[in-house]
């Protein structure tokens, strides 16, 4: 569950592990490969953002060699750890789990630290890796365990009565080899946790390669990973340069899946090169997981809940400065409601408390890096001309401290705009008019992406239309479109935003997996032989 911290434990508890791990800040970590630490001449720096010269640790930089070696080992221990019993490895997760639990805030202030994130949003994180451990762990046992076709299936289910005397027909699932997961940053523990553990779940053995900005905090789940006995080399920890490592582990022949989460032009490389490589191999056809971002819309309609709809807005677009990819970076707005929705709006995000993430009163903290800042100005610039700009958030000296950027929004831009098309990664909303709803609905699907959407409105007619016509991964109705719960909103998009698979529901295992029927001809001739006995 959430942490409460109008509770006071709660607070001390945060207060002390944000002393306790501001203390052991500026440790190095190298590789694990298999049983072996290695170190590199290249090494990765992970800086605060709230603080740009604090330094939250360095670890090794992997080279494609390293790669190489780390694909070799995963491959080695493939074999053993796919016999595995699936119980066996579920209980694996159900102990990292638990370390988690155990480790939890301070988990979540070195997540303050390295990513800026907030104490809500930092716990957050570490509740849903938790999460993600349980659910698949879970999910495994029910998928793996096999199920029968044919006449056994007709028997559970009478109204399929597909009996076959003497045949027996079962479904199982293999894990489909080494798994190569590539992580972002700005669900740092999360998500990386969340494609591994599926991995693991499966059978499979993983590369963690995790975000440039977020080595830290994935040390620190590969430290789990060991402190439970898992075997070595089972998981392996791979930080580097995307370009380097993440590459090599992409073109290379034995990696047989990638679970990828960043960008649309990564992702979209990563895809292409897989495919590259598949066509020019007799191995496999690798298997590609890829959760791209999004440009994501939520439509105030002109009955809407209007208090409930700016409190929507301004918790998905800024809530951890826009830095999610079902963040809302788009407000349709009908025109009935415009300008009262506007006023509102304006004033409850000029209300947002910025500072550092350490803050507990923050709830705006810095963008993740120099490259993230710039990028986000030169949008803000872009953003002046293509629509009225009706708030700037002065950050004022914290602009020295860190990389920090208030909201901004901007009113009456074109559905065609830029910063109403392209995915900007900060906290920038665009509030575009519509004359009606079938306006706003195609306004809202007029993009790229596909990944979350939202709607308020009271009027059941419309919310209906909503659900039929919105066309997104996840659509919201009268809520706020950040914040999914694994096994309770399993999330993904499609088109730009990703292949559709949903990470924490009930479909995301079988991507992992290579689905195998087995039939058995139980009308033999003649005797069994003999058992030998030992």
């Amino acid at each position: 569950p959430p942490v409460d911290f109008a509770k006071e434990e709660s607070r001390q508890a945060m207060e002390a592990a944000l002393q306790k791990v501001r203390e052991q800040l500026g440790k190095h970590q190298r590789l694990v490969i298999g049983e072996e630490h290695h170190d590199t001449q290249e090494k990765l720096t992970s800086i605060d953002p709230s603080q740009k010269d604090r330094v939250v640790g360095t670890t090794a930089s992997a080279t494609a060699e390293q790669a190489e070696q780390a694909v070799a080992i995963a491959k080695a221990a493939l074999g053993k750890w796919a016999a595995t019993s699936v119980e066996e490895r579920a209980d694996y997760l159900r102990r990292a789990a638990q370390a988690m639990r155990d480790q939890f805030f301070d988990l979540a202030a070195l997540e303050v630290y390295e990513c800026g994130k907030p104490w809500r949003e930092a716990t957050g994180d570490i509740c849903e890796a938790i999460d993600f451990c349980e659910y698949y762990a879970a999910a495994a046992i029910d998928l793996m365990g096999g199920s029968p076709t044919g006449s056994e299936a007709a028997i559970e289910d009478d109204a399929r009565n597909f009996d076959a005397p003497g045949e027996d027909n079962r479904l199982t699932y293999l894990p489909r080899g080494v798994a190569a997961v590539i992580a972002p940053w700005n669900f740092p523990l999360a998500i990386l946790t969340g494609m591994t553990t599926a991995a693991l779940a499966t059978g499979n053995t993983v590369i963690m390669k995790p975000a440039e900005q977020s080595p830290i905090i994935a040390a620190r789940l590969m430290e789990i990973f060991i402190e439970i006995g898992l075997p070595p080399g089972v998981v392996n920890y791979l930080p580097g340069r995307g370009e380097t490592v993440g590459a090599a582990l992409v073109e290379h022949p034995d990696v047989a899946l990638i679970a990828f989460t960043g960008s649309r032009p990564v992702g979209l490389a990563i895809n292409r090169t897989a495919a590259e490589v598949s066509a020019s191999s007799n191995n496999m056809v690798k298997r590609v997981i890829a959760e791209m971002g999004g440009k994501n819309a939520i439509i105030v309609d002109s009955d809407a809940d209007l208090d409930e709809a700016v409190a929507g807005v301004v918790k998905s677009a800024f809530g951890y400065s826009g830095q999610k990819c079902s963040a809302c970076s788009r407000a349709i707005v009908l025109d009935s409601v415009y300008d009262q929705f506007l006023d509102r709006l304006v004033e409850a995000a000029r209300s947002l408390p910025v500072g550092p993430a350490d803050d507990p009163k923050t709830i705006v903290g810095p963008v993740i890096d120099s490259q993230s800042f710039d990028r986000i100005q030169s949008y803000i610039e872009v953003g002046r001309q293509e629509g009225r700009e009706v708030l700037a958030a002065d950050v004022g000296l914290l602009a020295k401290q860190g990389y920090f950027i208030g909201p901004h929004i901007f009113v009456d831009v074109s559905p065609n705009a830029r910063i109403a098309q392209e995915e900007i990664f900060g906290p920038m909303l665009a509030v575009i008019h519509a004359a009606d709803l079938d306006e706003a609905l195609d306004i809202a699907n007029a993009t790229d992406y596909a990944l979350t959407g939202g709607l308020f409105s009271r009027s059941p007619a419309h919310i209906d239309r909503g659900m039929v016509e919105y066309r997104v991964g996840n659509l919201y109705v009268n809520r706020n479109i950040t914040g999914a719960l694994v096994g309770r909103q399993p999330f993904g998009g499609f088109r730009m935003s990703g292949i559709g698979s949903k990470a924490g529901g009930p479909d995301y295992l079988l991507q992992f997996v290579v689905p195998r029927t087995i039939t058995e001809n139980t009308m033999r001739r003649g005797f069994a032989p003999p058992e030998l006995e030992s």
